[in-house]
């Protein structure tokens, strides 16, 4: 998908935010929601993702992208205290060239272990569903 197409209102996260497909659940407000990476790259890959109908970040509003980065920070301070991992990467790509699959804006928190090899993004390897549920009520229960 081109850069700037069109916003698809079909694609994974637009089915998600209106409650068609399920998701493992970190966080949400009126705004924004973050979600536990069903193909994680690590133990605790989640996302954050503006509930605004956008493609990628060439095209959010401005007001929203304030909101979608205060919460992947607030996210990311929960995921660190509840897992501790040695690192975070925290990732947003624009474009299928740039590596993105889903063409609504997104952003990947992705905790490092210096002992766990990163796996590669969209690798195709689901994770097990009850695994993604402990990791996500961990970080949840840090979130303030």
């Amino acid at each position: 998908m081109t850069l700037h197409a069109p916003y698809d209102p079909n694609n994974i996260f637009a089915q998600i935010l209106r409650a068609e497909m399920p998701c493992v659940k970190i966080y949400e407000d009126s705004h924004v929601l973050s979600f536990m990476d069903v193909f994680p790259q690590s133990r605790g890959h989640c996302l954050v993702v503006p509930k605004s109908a956008s493609q990628n970040l060439l095209n959010v509003a401005p007001k929203d992208i304030g909101r979608l980065f205060g919460a992947v920070q607030r996210v990311t301070v929960a995921l660190d205290a509840a897992l501790k991992p040695d690192g975070i990467v925290i990732n947003q790509f624009n474009g299928a060239p740039a590596g993105q699959t889903v063409f609504h804006t997104h952003v990947h928190i992705i905790p490092r272990y210096s002992d766990e090899p990163l796996t590669a993004h969209a690798a195709g390897v689901m994770a097990d569903m009850e695994v993604l549920k402990k990791l996500a009520e961990k970080i949840r229960a840090r979130i303030n």
